[in-house]
């Protein structure tokens, strides 16, 4: 499914690695191609999609009333649920937290979620066809040109800009630590890309660029590592990858902020999931 053009061979290798963790890491067993329904949840207790038992809110918990009929269990423990059970959580916190189905009582998880302030539950069934007949997703071949060095312009403190997200009715917020600013080929000018910090120091950015809607979906992102001593870090868009947005209508992922669009064509990386 993946072409590659010359490089060396290192470089491919480590490349080869990276797409091999991914795809491994995308087809996991309760993973985003299992997302099959995401509904709020409502003020009284009430029938949900594709899910047993009586689901509702008082703003601050989530009640889940079922009985032993249902065939409904913990995932954390395996209990069976008979009665009502709670959970409570912070804003963009998840937890996998009942499950149901199949002949071991475990085809299908039911996420709970807090996203813009609203509970929510999303459906993640292990038979679902996108993950079954998942074969890895299609990506440009390896640009060698495409790997480039980047000077991080940090922020005096973190700026929290608004955001949309995949989700038309959940904002967002991009927590912007700074700047990536770097060249591409054949252009003149430097680009800038504002970035998130994530574990260890590393870096996120999400990003527009001219591929997008036609070979690409509509955004992608592209993590570096922690940067060096001199605020220097390696850019490598062969490693560009799809938010869960691009493979489910039910993720809530976060847009680029508003200046983060390349006038450039960022040949690498992962391609929009429906291509072959």
């Amino acid at each position: 499914m993946t072409t590659t053009n010359p490089g060396t061979d290192a470089e491919l290798a480590r490349w080869q690695r990276f797409r091999t963790s991914r795809n491994t890491a995308l087809a996991s067993e309760y993973g985003w191609l299992t997302l099959t329904s995401f509904q709020w949840l409502e003020d009284k207790p009430a029938a949900v999609d594709l899910a047993p038992g009586l689901w509702s809110t008082d703003g601050t918990t989530a009640f889940l009333t079922a009985a032993a009929a249902d065939g409904i269990t913990l995932v954390e423990t395996g209990s069976p649920v008979d009665g009502t059970i709670t959970a409570a959580l912070s804003d963009e916190e998840s937890l996998f937290w009942v499950q149901y189905g199949g002949e071991d009582s475990r085809q299908v998880q039911v996420e709970l979620a807090m996203r813009g302030g609203r509970y929510a539950v999303r459906t993640r069934d292990s038979t679902s066809p996108v993950l079954t007949e998942f074969d890895g997703v299609p990506t440009f071949g390896y640009r060698p040109d495409l790997v480039v060095e980047a000077r991080f312009h940090p922020y005096p403190e973190p700026v929290d800009v608004p955001i949309g997200t995949a989700n038309p009715l959940v904002d967002g917020v991009h927590r912007s630590v700074g700047e990536l600013v770097f060249r591409l080929p054949g252009k003149d000018h430097e680009f800038r890309l504002q970035a998130e910090e994530e574990k260890l120091g590393a870096l996120t950015v999400t990003f527009h660029d001219e591929t997008n809607g036609e070979s690409t979906d509509e955004w992608r992102k592209v993590s570096t590592a922690r940067p060096r001593p001199d605020n220097t870090v390696i850019l490598d868009f062969n490693r560009a990858i799809n938010y869960p947005s691009a493979f489910t209508p039910y993720g809530t992922c976060p847009m680029p902020v508003k200046n983060n669009s390349l006038d450039y064509r960022i040949e690498a990386g992962e391609k929009e999931p429906g291509l072959l």
